[in-house]
């Protein structure tokens, strides 16, 4: 396919793009047409269907995956598309990973990856609980796969749950090796488990947005609540380990300002937070650096509360 990012004044458009916004205008002289947004991975660019009562343009809305015939014309310095036809496309025609924005590594490598992570844990109780996630629970491992980490900030891209999880439990794996002290096991299993609620937080893509239950609780509480509905079919489970693992969880965002509804009293949980905001922190100036080719100084951030610069690569 021609990306969006490629096109030029005159070229003609012939293929498949996501629908991301729609709606129904009159012009002066009192014409209906309809504005559009169309979206790939690598931008948007506005088009417009000036008589949308032609045969050739079939039904659609926002949030379909059209497509598009017509030409690329430039007005007020910005290009657009005059659309001549519009066919509705159905799932199996695309490649949503060529419209959303999705992680840079392969998805399915990393669930390997994860899993591997997880075969390592030697508790039987912790073991058997993840499994019964990330092994048996075919609707859980779909939605955890294609979920970001977060709506904006960090990770916000499918597969981005999944990125920023390997991450932290990798980060934690090695905590365990430099201090001894840290029971691996416990540790690995709330790092593996303490973003689960946002699968149920977040929509999925292309909205990837707040849910009503993500905006009543928030994933850190229904995170703690998935382990105890699991935890519940798992004969035998130690009560303090169910506590423990879900204290981590509950703690891992560290201070109560920052949405946690409990401060760390494990040193596991102590870890879990400073890897989990390590990794937050660190992909959030990569996604910086990375939407910007100017060198120097960056501006102000909020988030790190400094004017951040690119390093001087010389």
């Amino acid at each position: 396919m021609k990306y969006i990012k490629d096109y030029k004044d005159g070229d003609r458009v012939f293929d498949i793009y996501f629908c991301k916004f729609k709606s129904s205008a009159v012009t002066k002289n009192g014409k209906s047409y309809d504005n559009v947004i169309l979206q790939d991975k690598t931008g948007t660019i506005d088009a417009k269907i000036w008589d949308p009562n032609n045969a050739g343009i079939a039904e659609f809305d926002a949030m379909d995956y059209i497509e598009v015939y017509g030409d690329v014309t430039s007005f007020n310095g910005a290009l657009q598309v005059n659309v001549k036809r519009v066919r509705k496309c159905q799932e199996g025609e695309y490649d949503e990973s060529e419209y959303m924005p999705v992680s840079k590594f392969n998805i399915e490598e990393m669930y390997i990856e994860l899993l591997s992570i997880i075969s390592s844990i030697k508790n039987q109780y912790l073991h058997t609980l993840l499994e019964s996630f990330f092994v048996k629970d075919e609707a859980f491992v779909k939605a955890f796969k294609k979920s970001s980490a977060a709506k904006t900030v960090h990770h916000g891209f499918i597969g981005g749950l999944l990125q920023h999880t390997l991450s932290v439990a990798k980060l934690c794996d090695y905590y365990s090796t430099a201090y001894p002290v840290l029971n691996r096991d416990l540790l690995l299993s709330a790092a593996i488990f303490h973003d689960i609620g946002k699968t149920k937080e977040l929509s999925a893509f292309p909205e990837n947005d707040y849910t009503d239950m993500g905006q009543f609780l928030g994933h850190i509480v229904m995170g703690s609540e998935m382990i105890s509905d699991k935890v519940r079919e798992i004969p035998g489970f130690p009560k303090m380990l169910e506590m423990e693992l879900k204290h981590c969880i509950l703690a891992h965002h560290g201070e109560y300002e920052y949405g946690s509804p409990k401060k760390p009293a494990l040193i596991e949980a102590v870890a879990l937070n400073h890897a989990d905001d390590t990794d937050a922190k660190l992909q959030t100036f990569t996604e910086i650096l990375e939407a910007t080719k100017e060198p120097g100084w960056l501006g102000f951030n909020r988030l790190f509360d400094s004017n951040l610069k690119k390093t001087t690569e010389e």
